[in-house]
């Protein structure tokens, strides 16, 4: 049985089996014996440790695994071989005789590049990782910040939190594309010793990777090998694609509902007029802010994970948040959803119950009188408009400069009665939570008519005091009028009437500014034009309930 070491390569701790770590160290030290008359060797030597550390990192499959002979192999595979620097021969008398497959390319990853930047190295790193010069990244940078109001700003800032920078040898080598083995870290090394002010573009630009990527292909590459990287190559380019797209489409409407939030919050203080309306259905009393809060954390937690998916797409090392992070943020959007679920349900429980109260009236109408029956209308002082019946509702001040609620929800209905006096019925109905509530709410609401001179004057709206919230208060009038009577409808009251005529309601829409004679259970049209007579049964609906006379 091996002995297990443990060991720290560049601040890192690894469990080491005896064998393997005894053949790291002969390679570690055969190294640094090939370095030793070269500059800048102990950052070499701390660069290459760095790198062996990252690929034992990316080796290990769970926390205490300890790493074998065959891991050491790999790296020594991928960092080169030690005869290639001048180093004994002898410690590879136990290399083992399978080898690894070199890759044929190295694969990018994007950093920012600090050494040629101008604020965080954003576009520098765009730059390298896009094979363009940063010049134009900027240029690119700035114009979408124009034309998107300043939302790419949030977009850079992004970059700026979430994309490293690169610090080691090996992360600048990654940056670049190039191999990270010991023959690049000693170049990028010297290159920095010799010229301090040549950039890392520079360097890049130097690298002839179209000759060493035409030699790999022209060895190693088939037909149908080139054929399945082109597939790969646009398989991976809509992917980056996609990738952008859910990058401008998550930070731009986060964006949005920030600016949207802040708006709401900003105008709580100003209060203006909508808000009463706001605040008018809200029976739950929830704030305002508190609700934008609730929303802002219900969408802005999945738009802002779309957007972390649009840059993992795009950006293969992202730096990720974290798991706590992630399970914090989906515990507070659980939060939200359960808060906003129950103040919903909440919500709904006030309009799921209906109840009303009657108030009846006597009229002194004689049978042989003409009466003539018209809507009122008023105007209050905030609120100019028609006299036709709506469902919705509006704030307005009254005459003691209370606010109300007012609404133009009135129903009218015309019915025959055998009495020689005339009543109405004023049913005022509302909702609420249960029986009870629902019959105080429509007990509160106002609502007055008057009769004089033989005319009836019916109000075409209801108020209620606006501490009472709207709870789809509504008035329905039953006028009873003794058979034989006269009664003149004013043009005003079609909106007020059905739609159709039947037993219940013997006169409709269409009777609106006509004179009628009360009958049983039916009306008679005084002055229509002589070829028409309402006919109460009549389902055509091009004769507008009329029927032509036989």
């Amino acid at each position: 049985m091996n002995k297990t070491v443990n060991i720290n390569l560049a601040g890192i701790f690894f469990h080491i089996d005896e064998d393997a770590y005894l053949k790291l160290q002969r390679y570690l030290e055969a190294i640094k014996r090939s370095f030793t008359d070269s500059q800048g060797r102990s950052e070499i030597i701390a660069d290459i440790e760095a790198r062996i550390a990252e690929l034992f990192g990316e080796r290990i499959q769970y926390d205490k695994q300890v790493i074998g002979v065959k891991e050491v192999d790999q790296v020594i595979t991928i960092m080169g071989q030690p005869e290639d620097y001048l180093v004994d021969d002898e410690i590879f008398e136990d290399r083992p005789n399978y080898s690894f497959k070199k890759p044929s390319g190295s694969t990018k990853k994007l950093f920012r590049d600090k050494d040629n930047s101008y604020i965080a190295g954003v576009s520098s790193g765009l730059g390298h990782y896009l094979g363009i010069d940063a010049v134009w990244v900027r240029l690119l940078w700035i114009l979408l910040t124009l034309g998107s109001g300043g939302t790419f700003i949030l977009v850079y800032i992004l970059f700026w939190i979430l994309v490293p920078e690169a610090v080691t040898t090996s992360e600048k080598l990654m940056m670049t594309g190039e191999p990270v083995n010991i023959s690049n870290i000693e170049k990028k090394i010297k290159d920095g010793f010799e010229n301090v002010s040549q950039t890392v573009s520079d360097t890049v630009k130097n690298v002839d990777f179209d000759k060493h990527r035409t030699k790999i292909k022209s060895s190693s590459k088939t037909f149908f090998d080139t054929l399945g990287d082109v597939i790969m190559f646009f398989l991976k380019a809509f992917a980056k694609f996609v990738g952008i797209i859910l990058i401008l489409t998550g930070a731009v409407a986060l964006f949005a509902l920030i600016v949207s939030v802040i708006s709401l919050g900003s105008l709580s203080n100003i209060h203006p007029m909508w808000m009463d309306y706001a605040n008018a259905v809200n029976t739950v009393g929830m704030p305002l802010w508190l609700g934008a809060i609730i929303l802002f954390f219900i969408i802005g937690i999945p738009l802002f994970f779309i957007l972390y998916l649009g840059l993992k797409i795009l950006i293969n090392n992202l730096k990720s948040i974290g798991r706590v992070a992630k399970f914090s943020l989906l515990g507070l959007w659980l939060l939200a959803v359960f808060t906003m679920i129950y103040i919903g349900i909440n919500q709904a429980s006030y309009y799921t119950i209906d109840n009303s109260i009657t108030v009846s009236e006597e009229i002194r109408i004689k049978p042989t009188d003409t009466i003539s029956i018209k809507m009122n209308r008023r105007n209050f002082e905030n609120i100019r408009y028609g006299h036709w019946r709506d469902n919705g509702f509006r704030i307005a001040y009254n005459n003691e400069n209370d606010k109300v609620i007012y609404s133009r929800d009135v129903y009218l209905a015309i019915r025959s009665t055998k009495d020689s006096v005339a009543h109405i019925e004023i049913v005022k109905e509302a909702q609420g939570r249960d029986y009870i509530e629902a019959r105080e709410t429509a007990e509160k609401i106002e609502y007055d008519y008057s009769y004089s001179n033989n005319e009836l004057l019916l109000n075409n709206y209801l108020e209620t005091d606006y501490k009472n919230k709207f709870l789809d208060q509504r008035v329905r009038l039953y006028l009873y009028l003794p058979e034989g009577t006269t009664v003149k409808l004013n043009d005003n009251t079609r909106s007020f009437l059905n739609n159709r005529s039947n037993s219940d309601n013997i006169a409709s829409y269409n009777d609106g500014g006509h004179t009628l004679r009360i009958l049983e259970d039916d009306v008679e049209c005084l002055d229509c034009p002589e070829e028409y007579e309402y006919d109460l049964d009549s389902d055509d609906d091009d004769a507008n309930g009329l029927r032509i006379n036989e």
